[in-house]
């Protein structure tokens, strides 16, 4: 067979990732060296690398995250309460197919955003499905689907999701049906998924937040005591970066 309908047929067949390898092949010096097992396990390789490549694009695209971080490049140089070992256990992720949930809490500017973004990247790259929205967002969303009655479908699309990470929690009053709503999502999310949340508000004054005392304990109780939890302190990262980049 012919080289280009070969590498036509494989694109037909949407073996992409082959047939790019069986063009580089092509242009390779060695390649006639290669027997022909060695040629075929590059493209399958390829293959797998092209369509790993892929599925983690689709799943950042589907996660939404507020920021690009990777855990690589978490600083964990300037003081702000990081402590290692549980930087370490979350790094590795158990946590959610242990379906646990990550709270993590500071003052603005602090980092909590970066962190928690990178471990939902981090969820990605690992093959988790995640969705990602600053709780306002999410308000609107549900407020958005019950004008459509499609709440039901939303709700169940959430409870689906490996990982749900909710930004800005605690940073405005919510209205009744929101609570109930929250409620309902945590819900159906305890025990069988895992919830990240930040907040700049302490995980002790949540309950006041909530304003209502029967739901703030069936909230906080699907969602805080089987948590792991991230307290950080110090001055704003942004602020503690634009000095540094300025005196470089």
């Amino acid at each position: 067979m012919l080289i280009e309908p070969m590498i036509q047929h494989l694109q037909q067949l949407r073996l992409r990732g082959m047939a790019a390898a069986l063009e580089q092949l092509l242009r390779s010096a060695s390649h006639e060296s290669l027997t022909f097992e060695e040629r075929l396990g590059l493209m399958i390789q390829h293959e797998i690398a092209e369509r790993d490549t892929k599925r983690l694009a689709q799943r950042l695209r589907w996660a939404r995250l507020p920021q690009n971080a990777a855990l690589e490049d978490l600083d964990a140089r300037t003081p702000r309460g990081l402590d290692p070992k549980l930087i370490a256990v979350l790094t590795a992720l158990r946590w959610i197919k242990d379906r646990l949930n990550v709270l993590v809490t500071g003052p603005c500017g602090v980092g909590k955003s970066f962190i928690a973004s990178a471990l939902a990247h981090a969820a990605c790259r690992a093959d988790y499905s995640v969705r990602s929205f600053r709780l306002p967002r999410l308000i609107e969303e549900l407020t958005r689907h019950r004008a459509q009655a499609s709440t039901s479908a939303f709700l169940k699309q959430l409870a689906k999701v490996d990982l749900l990470y909710i930004d800005d929690f605690g940073l405005a009053p919510l209205a009744d049906q929101s609570k109930r709503d929250l409620l309902e999502i945590l819900e159906d999310r305890y025990d069988k998924k895992s919830t990240l949340i930040t907040s700049q508000l302490p995980v002790d004054q949540w309950h006041a937040w909530i304003d209502e005392p029967t739901l703030a304990d069936a909230i906080l109780d699907r969602l805080v005591h089987n948590s792991h939890r991230v307290t950080l302190k110090g001055g704003s990262m942004r602020k503690h970066k634009r000095t540094a980049d300025l005196n470089a």
